[in-house]
């Protein structure tokens, strides 16, 4: 499965749960066991038969393959067996392998970790951004990646890089203003560097991941705001990812807020961009007493309430995310756009909305580009 979807909208639900047709069925039912044990825990062969509706000998064989590749282990009898030949437990071996996951969304620098199968950041590596654009910023996201490389004696199951700007099902970076990339077939590049499967998308929907998947998301709905060098949000509904006609669901940061407002990195005047993205924020603070601060963020708090205000009540959300610096986000501006949404979203909205930082902290990204690869690669979310 490749991450985001195509132009048509909302992509094939992230987690699978019933069989398909023939021809699709044998990643399909794969992605169904690992699915299984990876949200579940360990799992003996007639209950993950019970669990995905698959016949014990289609279990029992998928299990061999999976044993074989390396991606589960037995783990000895099942606590509390009836009479009888004891049922063996499997479970996932989350060291088998490990992912490169990479973060290009913060406003001066290039983070990069090294992640096993459980989401667990074991290496990290960040390199300064320096100013860097164009061809100069995509050598450096590619020399990053082969220094990751060098930090793990697993093998890789695959590259997930969240990066700022509309991205397509290719992995081409169709647009990304504040990195100068246009049309960037960014994991042909990695593919290329590193002889390993690559998957991009934009940071704020590879954020919505990490906390669908590792954090306390509920299954109905959730967006994700997400703040650093540019503004953007991912959008899950019903446990799909919604991409829009043109891969630009969630693309708030290039709304216009304030006709008289400042030039934006799109070209155009007064975006969302100019008023809340990390480096407007941190601008706009600079010399500032705790008055002056606090004014600065109340402000920047409710642009964003009124952006979100008529999404969140279209759609009938109840979780919205807010991800950058903690600094910035939290206090004033949390609580401010939080009012904001409660007052101009429908009653029956508003009342039970919640706004809140993200569970994963700042690692959300990152954690969510190790979720592309496991959706990927082995169908897992």
């Amino acid at each position: 499965m490749t991450l985001p979807s195509t132009p048509s909208g909302l992509r094939r639900t992230l987690r699978p749960t019933a069989k398909v047709l023939p021809e699709h069925a044998r990643s399909h039912n794969r992605s169904l066991v690992l699915q299984s044990l990876f949200h579940a825990g360990p799992s003996s062969r007639a209950d993950l038969s019970r669990e995905t509706g698959l016949t014990r000998v289609t279990i029992s064989d998928l299990v061999a393959e999976l044993i074989g590749d390396g991606l589960l282990s037995e783990l000895g009898a099942k606590p509390g067996s009836r009479v009888g030949k004891p049922a063996t437990l499997v479970g996932l071996r989350h060291q088998s392998k490990h992912i490169l996951a990479v973060d290009l969304s913060d406003e001066d620098r290039l983070c990069g970790a090294v992640v096993d199968l459980s989401g667990a950041i074991l290496e990290r590596r960040d390199v300064a951004l320096a100013g860097l654009t164009g061809d100069a910023a995509v050598a450096l996201v590619i020399q990053l990646c082969l220094d990751l490389v060098a930090l793990t004696d697993r093998p890789l199951l695959g590259v997930g890089v969240a990066t700022p700007g509309l991205v397509d099902a290719d992995g081409v970076v169709l647009q990304a203003p504040n990195l100068g990339w246009n049309a960037v077939p960014l994991a042909h590049l990695l593919g290329e560097a590193l002889s390993l499967p690559v998957h991009v998308a934009n940071d704020a929907n590879t954020a919505a991941l990490g906390e669908f998947t590792f954090g306390d998301a509920g299954e109905h709905g959730l967006m994700l705001v997400r703040v650093g060098k540019g503004v953007g949000a991912g959008l899950l509904l019903e446990g799909a990812l919604l991409a829009g006609q043109h891969l630009a669901a969630g693309e708030i940061g290039h709304m216009t807020v304030d006709e008289r407002g400042d030039e934006c990195a799109c070209g155009r005047t007064g975006c969302l961009e100019t008023v809340i993205s990390a480096p407007a924020l941190r601008h706009a603070l600079e010399g500032q007493d705790e008055a002056g601060a606090r004014k600065v963020l109340t402000r920047a708090g409710r642009y964003l309430g009124t952006t979100i205000a008529p999404i969140i009540s279209a759609l009938d959300l109840r979780e919205v995310v807010l991800s950058g610096p903690p600094e910035l986000l939290g206090g004033p501006l949390l609580d401010t756009a939080l009012g904001v949404l409660r007052r101009r979203c429908m009653p029956v909205v508003g009342e039970d909305v919640d706004l809140r930082m993200p569970a994963l902290g700042e690692d959300v990204v990152l954690t969510g580009a190790a979720v592309l690869v496991l959706s990927g690669q082995l169908g897992v979310s």
